[in-house]
Order: C-alpha cells, then sequence, then structure tokens
C-alpha cells in the first residue's frame, strides 16, 4: 500500500502557539498564552470598497484595509503570566500604552529549514480590551485583544523566546502578501 494523503488534514488549534510580552520593548519577556485560555481566535476583520462602472453588469470589490482582533476566554488562573497581565489590564483599568502589549501569533507547522525550533511567525501590537472578569465560583476574564497598526512577519524561537523580523534583503514582504 502506498503513503498515506496527508493533504487533507485540518490545521489543529494546537499547531499554533500564541505569545504575549509581559516585560518591554526593549527587554521583551514572552510567555506562553496556553494554560486557562479556553478561546482566542483571530479575526482579520477584511474591509472592502465596491465600486460598479456603467459598462459592467456586476460591481467589484476590493479589500482596502484589515481591523484584526483576536477574541478571548480564559479561566483567572493567576500563576499563569499571560491571563493575570490580561486580567490586571481590566482591574486596574488601563487606558492607552499601559493597556497594549506586543503579541506573537507562531505557526508551528511552518519550521525554518535547519533551524531547531524556530517557525514562521508574525508580532503583532495590541490593546487589551476586557470586556468581563465574571463567574460563580470560578472566575474567567474574557475580552479581545485589538490590532494596532500592521503586523511584522519574522519568525518566533520556541525555545529562546526572541521574534526576529524577516527584511527586506530575505525577500519578504513586509506589507502583505503570504507573510512567510
Amino acid at each position: 500500500m502506498g503513503k498515506k494523503d496527508m493533504s487533507r488534514n485540518v490545521t489543529k488549534r494546537h499547531e499554533f502557539a500564541d505569545y504575549l510580552n509581559i516585560g518591554t520593548e526593549e527587554t521583551p519577556v514572552f510567555v506562553v498564552i496556553g494554560t486557562g485560555v479556553t478561546k482566542l481566535d483571530e479575526n482579520p476583520g477584511a474591509k472592502s470598497s465596491k465600486k460598479k462602472y456603467i459598462n459592467e453588469a456586476a460591481s467589484s470589490s476590493s479589500i482596502t484595509s484589515y481591523e484584526t482582533v483576536f477574541p478571548f476566554e480564559s479561566d483567572l488562573i493567576v500563576q499563569q503570566e499571560a491571563v493575570l497581565a490580561l486580567y490586571n489590564v481590566g482591574r486596574n483599568h488601563c487606558t492607552g500604552s499601559d493597556a497594549e502589549f506586543q503579541y506573537v501569533r507562531v505557526e508551528l507547522w511552518d519550521g525554518v529549514e535547519n533551524v531547531e525550533n524556530e517557525f514562521a511567525a508574525r508580532l503583532f501590537v495590541v490593546s487589551a480590551e476586557i470586556s468581563g472578569i465574571s463567574g460563580e465560583d470560578e472566575i474567567a476574564v474574557s475580552g479581545n485583544l485589538n490590532a494596532v497598526g500592521d503586523p511584522v512577519f519574522g519568525t518566533f524561537n520556541t525555545k529562546t523566546r526572541i521574534f526576529t523580523p524577516l527584511t527586506k534583503t530575505d525577500g519578504s514582504d513586509q506589507e502583505g502578501g503570504d507573510g512567510a
């Protein structure tokens, strides 16, 4: 019997890794967003414009921008540094840059050739919008991580927890495209 066809395997959620910088931009401390988090989705929020020319029967659409949002839900486990950092934004009513973090989304199925623990990644600056701290017995924290500006495409080392942006000399397209 021949090789099994793997071309129809759907990517699983655990094949993404998520990290939140609880340090500073100059001295980042990326911690895993995982235990305690029950939901962390990505909604690119594509915005489009439509135009219909007089000589055409149908209108045309063009993507003009994105408003990316990462809705999340988590149990409040104070030993989980990422969860605690997000909770503190809502608890302390942080605003502006005090409610912003660097957030890295890593695609664990897209490893860098010949580099151990290095994967394709995108770095976002996000504002943490905490919409709920609730629960009768167990406390949950929920809200959105709202993208601030454009993502930076690069790679992330899951062992050293260092994000490396791609540069134009890599042949990458920082302005969009497939990002990897």
